[in-house]
């Protein structure tokens, strides 16, 4: 594999760079932890919900999250990053 290959699995690596700290952190941990609501992702990257709504959103902007509505839940939203 070339190293553009590896550039291209990395998700939205050119997007990422000109988003905010809270947005980079937002991602990482969809990385990790996989699909999560926003008070999951509030409570695991210990951000203020208002900063995590605003960095869901740079997310979405951009196009690497996915968001869908929850099952066990309908007004809840669950959020994931998108493979490409």
């Amino acid at each position: 594999m070339s190293t553009t290959d590896d550039r291209d699995e990395q998700v939205g690596v050119d997007g990422l760079q000109d988003c905010p700290p809270s947005a980079k952190l937002v991602a990482k941990v969809l990385e990790y932890d996989g699909p999560l609501t926003q008070q999951e992702l509030a409570e695991e990257t210990l951000l203020p919900t208002r900063t995590v709504r605003y960095a869901v959103s740079q997310l979405d902007e951009i196009g690497v999250v996915h968001s869908r509505f929850s099952f066990t839940d309908a007004r809840k939203r669950v959020y994931s990053l998108k493979t490409k």
